[in-house]
């Protein structure tokens, strides 16, 4: 073997870790403080200090065809959105298939990460760990991979809620919540409208007597079952959908956004609609809200002005009497405590990091922090991705450039993520997955060749740029290349229908799909096209709209 490299954590990021390193020669040393791989997705009934938590009803956000590893597609048999317990079987079948977990240790922490005297020469890193049993142990290491997550350290900003020591109910971050059957009969108040907020609304609405779901500046609220029942990522994680988000005026891709999810409610009818538009903020996906809103189960509420013993005083001066629990769904925060702030500083849940993967005043990139993003997508590619990259830089097989243009790269994604996001402290980390990716798969030589594709296989090439973007398309060419790859693209449909099909149908022709793809492609690109001019050239109704117009459209401009 190799060099030697510590991966801390063996959750999904971890795993894809020991993978990519195994895969360039390596010699990976996995550090996982728990008795079990997983991470995130392994639930357990109590949460653990220092480890993610999830409660047992949870059930992935992004379908399997866009989340799955790229070299290792989900069992056909395996539902579209998978539950929690899913997802760790999956994990486990990965790792036995590549024989990952003997270079896990268990039941061991990482210390601290220190560099060696000799650094600037030699890039080693000095690892102290310590087992279980309090057993101590320091090791050389010739780069780390840090696979710990952003869902550790939970944010509970209780000094935002005046009166919350004079509270007489029970109150807990999300983090600690499991399932609503001890909450029977209970009037519950939820503060936040993040996923984790959503969720927990909905399911303990169904014992609750009431439940208020408390938000300060409302959400957008995305379904997963898209037009024709198919996964509403895979219908939008589109290499098309991503060219029109890339020319599109960014006011008018929200205009359609919010057009579109309202015709399935009103948002403004069910005091959701925020003042900031659709692609503002990092969106909740929740299926089930709407319903309970409307039978009344759950009652949104604007933001908590004060706590009384056992009442709740809300901004617009109503109040809501006997609440006997309250759920901080507020997000988390991130650190690094084994790692010394000159090599990694964290400040309000921000870190430098060049492409969100390597610190850039390193002296040798052999420090590489993996998963640490929020992506609208799927995180398990992204990290998958980023692994690949890494450990070809630890092996000296790619380089980074020169310092300065690593922090110009830095500052540029602040100043796009500022422009573009409402702030807050969750959208530090935030990226759209296909341009992320297809900046990784370039800076790794992997990125799908499309042109060359639709002229040499017009079938593959069609799938690239209409369906959707699953990760088998980096694996098409350059280092990591899998003979597999375009067979998987090819048969992903099959996969998201095969779960369906618990009862059988007669079967009915389907009519081609290349005179429609062909339609759609010139239609978007006409659409482009003149969309382009429109912004370069302006007529003068675009400059200045007739009051017609501008009553019907009126955050065009």
């Amino acid at each position: 073997m190799g060099r030697r490299i510590a991966v801390i954590g063996a959750g999904a990021t971890g795993l894809t870790c020991i993978k990519s390193c195994l895969d360039e020669g390596l010699e990976p040393v996995c550090f996982e403080r728990s008795k079990d791989i997983g991470g995130l997705w392994r639930f357990k009934e109590e949460a653990e200090a220092e480890r993610a938590s999830i409660y047992h009803s949870v059930i992935i956000n992004t379908s399997k065809e866009m989340m799955c590893y790229s070299d290792f597609p989900i069992p056909d048999h395996f539902p579209n959105y998978m539950h929690n317990s899913r997802i760790l079987e999956y994990f486990r079948m990965y790792a036995q298939h590549f024989d990952l977990t003997r270079h896990v240790r268990f039941q061991t922490a990482v210390r601290s990460v220190k560099k060696r005297p000799d650094f600037s020469r030699s890039g080693q890193w000095e690892v102290v760990s310590v087992s279980s049993a309090g057993q101590e142990q320091s090791e050389t290491f010739d780069g780390v991979m840090v696979c710990t997550g952003h869902h550790t350290h939970p944010h509970m900003p209780l000094h935002d809620f005046p009166g919350i020591e004079k509270f007489g109910g029970q109150y807990f971050h999300s983090r600690d919540y499991k399932s609503p059957q001890e909450f029977q009969g209970k009037r519950v108040l939820v503060i936040g409208i993040g996923n984790s907020g959503g969720d927990i609304a909905v399911e303990m609405s169904g014992v609750a007597e009431q439940v208020f779901l408390s938000t300060r500046r409302g959400s957008w609220v995305l379904n997963r079952v898209s037009d024709n029942g198919f996964p509403v990522d895979m219908m939008y994680g589109t290499r098309v959908m991503a060219l029109l988000w890339k020319y599109l005026p960014f006011s008018l891709l929200n205009w359609i956004g919010e057009r579109k999810i309202n015709t399935r409610f009103d948002h403004s009818l069910y005091g959701l609609q925020p003042e900031h538009r659709l692609f503002s903020q990092h969106p909740m996906v929740n299926d089930d809200l709407p319903n309970r809103i409307l039978s009344g189960r759950v009652q949104v509420k604007p933001n908590v002005s004060e706590f009384r013993s056992a009442s709740v005083v809300f901004q617009d001066g109503s109040v809501e009497d006997r609440i006997d629990v309250v759920v901080f769904a507020t997000g988390y925060t991130f650190s690094f405590p084994f790692l010394d702030d000159s090599v990694l500083a964290v400040a309000d849940n921000q870190v430098s990091l060049y492409k969100y993967v390597f610190p850039p005043a390193l002296e040798r990139p052999t420090l590489a922090v993996i998963g640490l993003i929020q992506p609208v997508g799927a995180i398990m590619p992204i990290s998958e991705l980023q692994a690949r990259w890494a450990t070809r830089v630890f092996a000296e097989l790619q380089k980074l450039p020169p310092e300065k243009t690593m922090l110009k790269d830095i500052e540029n994604k602040k100043k796009a993520m500022a422009k573009r996001y409402v702030l807050s402290q969750r959208h530090t980390i935030q990226v759209d997955y296909i341009p992320y990716m297809d900046e990784l798969a370039a800076q790794l030589g992997v990125r799908p060749r499309l042109g060359w594709l639709l002229l040499r296989d017009p079938r593959l090439g069609l799938q690239l740029l209409l369906g959707p973007c699953t990760p088998y398309q980096y694996r098409l060419c350059g280092p990591g290349q899998w003979a597999g790859a375009r067979r998987a693209i090819l048969t992903q449909w099959d996969r998201v229908a095969k779960p369906l099909r618990t009862r059988v149908l007669p079967e009915t022709p389907r009519p081609s799909t290349v005179p429609l793809l062909l339609k759609l492609s010139a239609a978007c690109l006409l659409c482009t096209a003149a969309s382009l001019y429109i912004h370069r050239y302006p007529p003068p109704f675009i400059q200045n709209p007739p009051p017609f117009i501008q009553r019907f459209v009126p955050n065009l401009g």
